[in-house]
């Protein structure tokens, strides 16, 4: 069975705004780093990893994700995209289509919510699957099958790599957040348990639940401050079962993915023409490794 990847647009969009001037713009004087930057990176992606089979997961729930529902400060620390950057946000929506890729945006549920439930699915019909991010929440989903891909830094994880960088299991990350929290999604934890309280307790406990269950044996672990832990633990129980919620990766977004319709065939060469013109991309259209054929089928 073929080998998925599943790309993460966000943190590639957003890459690219920052690292790209803001000067650069389209023929008709629209700003266009975000998109030219995105663009070059799925041209990137085809040319090394040469996928028969892929999907792009998009971001719409900026402010409406379930999240938001169990806990209203969930990423309520981060800003809105900038307007130079929203504008071009459709556009990169547009490029991933006109280059022939197949791709996924929910209101209620965030990009991590659809490659997990696209993963899910992928996985009972037997393939393998890539997911490429720089989001550390995609490490809970690695397993046997399924690899994480940060393409900026060249970083490949399978579950020993994933160990090895955060000290617990990949099926453990969840419970690792939910204790001592995430400060880039707002996600608040157990006040006071850093990593490595947090990997203590899990390699000795297994998980959450069990670590609440014997919570009166914590103060007898060889931790420093173990009775002071047990304390904290205590104290923010109803907090850690919450960051819990947050942190998991939602499996049950209303989707289908049927992987014949994620087959990549190439870039649609009409729609490329169009797109990239009003775009000011006709170098970079040279670079297009794949192209549609119509009568390969």
């Amino acid at each position: 069975m073929p080998t998925v990847y599943l790309i993460d647009a966000s943190p590639y969009i957003f890459r690219a705004y920052y690292s790209i001037p803001t000067t650069m713009t389209t023929p008709d004087g629209s700003p266009s780093n975000a998109v030219y930057g995105y663009t070059e990176f799925l041209l990137q992606v085809l040319k090394q990893a040469g996928p028969t089979h892929l999907a792009v997961a998009f971001d719409g729930s900026l402010t409406t994700s379930f999240r938001n529902e169990i806990y209203p400060a969930y990423k309520a620390q981060r800003a809105l995209p900038p307007p130079k950057l929203k504008a071009q946000i459709g556009l990169c929506r547009q490029v991933t289509k006109a280059l022939g890729m197949k791709s996924y945006i929910d209101d209620r549920f965030e990009s991590d919510d659809i490659i997990g439930t696209l993963v899910l699915e992928l996985l009972e019909q037997g393939s393998e699957c890539v997911i490429v991010s720089s989001d550390k929440d995609f490490t809970q989903l690695v397993n046997g099958r399924v690899t994480m891909w940060n393409f900026a830094r060249d970083e490949r994880y399978d579950a020993d790599a994933v160990c090895e960088k955060f000290g617990v299991q990949p099926a453990q990350i969840v419970d690792l957040l939910a204790l001592m929290g995430d400060s880039v999604d707002n996600i608040p934890g157990v006040p006071g348990v850093g990593p490595k309280s947090a990997c203590a307790l899990l390699n000795h406990f297994g998980n959450l639940s069990e670590i609440y269950r014997n919570l009166a044996a914590v103060e007898k672990l060889p931790i420093r401050g173990a009775q002071a832990l047990q304390a904290k633990l205590a104290a923010a129980r109803d907090s850690a079962e919450m960051s819990r919620k947050l942190a998991a990766i939602a499996l049950d977004v209303p989707l289908s993915a049927e992987l014949e319709s994620l087959r990549y065939a190439g870039a649609c060469k009409e729609e490329v023409d169009t797109l990239f013109a009003a775009l000011g991309f006709e170098r970079i259209q040279e670079r297009i490794p794949v192209w549609h054929d119509e009568f390969s089928q």
